[in-house]
C-alpha cells in the first residue's frame, strides 16, 4: 500500500522505496510499418544510493521485437521494432527502487574521460548572455559547491516556470532570453552556465514525487581531492532553487535532453502518430 508523502518527516529519513509505472500509447491514423523506437524509462541497476530492485517493460502489440542494451553513459535503453502497425501501440514500463541516502553517488577515477561533462551540447551552448553570467558568478563564488549552489539560485530567480513556450529542441540560450520554460530549460540553462565556469556538469532525467510529468534536474561532478582520483556527483534541482533528495529518482544521465528522451522513435508513413502518456510514482516504504 502507498504511504502518504506529506505525512513522512523526510528530515530523519534513511532509506525509501519507490515503484514508477509510466505508459506511452501512440495512435494512428492509419497502418505505419518500419516502426524503430526507443525508450529510456529503466534506471541502471545501481545509481549512486538509488538501487534497482525488479522492472518490467511490455508492449501490446503482436510481433513486436524488444531488445535491451546499455549506451555509453551506462544508460538502460529498450528498443522496440514492429514490422507494422495497424492503429495503436502502447508501452508500459514498471519499475522499483530503493534510496540510501548515507551512500553518496562516486565516480570512479576515468570519469572525466569523457569530455562531455564540460563540452557544450547542441542544446547547451553558450551565448554572451550565458558568458556574461558566467563571468559574474565566477566573480563571487569560489569555483566548486559554493559556485555551483550561485548558479542553482541564479537560474532559479532569472526563469519562470510555464508550460508550452518551448519544445524538446529549445536551446538553453534561448530559453534563457525567453526567461521561462520548464524543468528540461532550467537544466539546459544550468549546464551551459556551469560548463562555461569550468564545472563538470550532467543532464539528470528522471522522477520527483509529487510531480506529474518526468523531471530533469543536474549533477556537478567534483573531485574527491583524496588521492583516488575519484569524483563525487552533486545533484541541484535549479526549478526548484534545491540540492536534490529521498524524493528524486534516477532514470538516465547524458549531455542533454537529447541524449536521454523518455520515448522517441521512427517509422514510415505520411501519417502523425498521438501520444498519450501517465506517469504514477508511488511511495511504498520509507524508514
Amino acid at each position: 500500500m502507498a504511504i502518504e508523502p506529506a505525512s513522512v518527516d523526510w528530515s530523519s529519513a534513511r532509506r525509501a522505496s519507490y515503484l514508477v509505472r509510466q505508459t506511452f500509447r501512440y495512435e494512428y491514423p492509419e497502418p505505419i510499418r518500419d516502426l524503430s523506437h526507443r525508450l529510456v524509462v529503466i534506471p541502471p541497476e545501481r545509481f549512486g544510493d538509488q538501487r534497482r530492485l525488479w522492472h518490467d517493460v511490455s508492449v501490446a502489440l503482436d510481433g513486436a521485437l524488444v531488445e535491451n542494451r546499455n549506451d555509453r553513459f551506462g544508460n538502460v535503453i529498450v528498443d522496440v521494432f514492429a514490422p507494422r502497425v495497424a492503429a495503436a501501440i502502447e508501452f508500459v514500463a514498471e519499475v522499483s527502487v530503493e534510496r540510501r541516502p548515507a551512500e553518496p553517488n562516486r565516480l570512479a577515477d576515468g570519469w572525466l574521460a569523457d569530455g562531455y561533462l564540460l563540452e557544450a551540447s547542441p542544446l547547451t551552448q553558450a551565448d554572451d548572455r550565458i558568458l556574461r553570467a558566467a563571468d559574474d558568478l565566477s566573480a563571487v563564488a569560489e569555483w566548486g559547491l559554493p559556485l555551483a549552489d550561485r548558479i542553482n539560485d541564479w537560474v532559479y530567480q532569472s526563469m519562470t516556470y510555464r508550460y508550452e513556450v518551448t519544445g524538446v529542441r529549445t536551446t538553453a540560450a534561448a530559453a534563457l532570453e525567453l526567461g521561462a520554460g520548464v524543468c528540461q530549460d532550467y537544466a539546459h540553462v544550468m549546464l551551459a552556465l556551469c560548463r562555461t565556469c569550468g564545472l563538470p556538469s550532467r543532464y539528470v532525467s528522471g522522477h520527483l514525487l509529487g510531480q506529474g510529468g518526468t523531471h530533469a534536474w543536474v549533477e556537478v561532478i567534483l573531485p574527491t581531492n583524496d588521492g583516488s582520483g575519484d569524483a563525487i556527483a552533486h545533484a541541484f534541482d535549479p526549478t526548484h532553487a534545491s540540492r536534490g533528495g529521498l524524493g528524486y529518482v534516477t532514470v538516465a544521465v547524458g549531455s542533454d535532453y537529447s541524449d536521454v528522451a523518455p520515448t522517441s522513435g521512427t517509422y514510415v508513413s505520411g501519417a502523425r502518430g498521438r501520444l498519450t502518456a501517465t506517469k504514477r510514482v508511488s511511495l511504498l516504504g520509507v524508514e
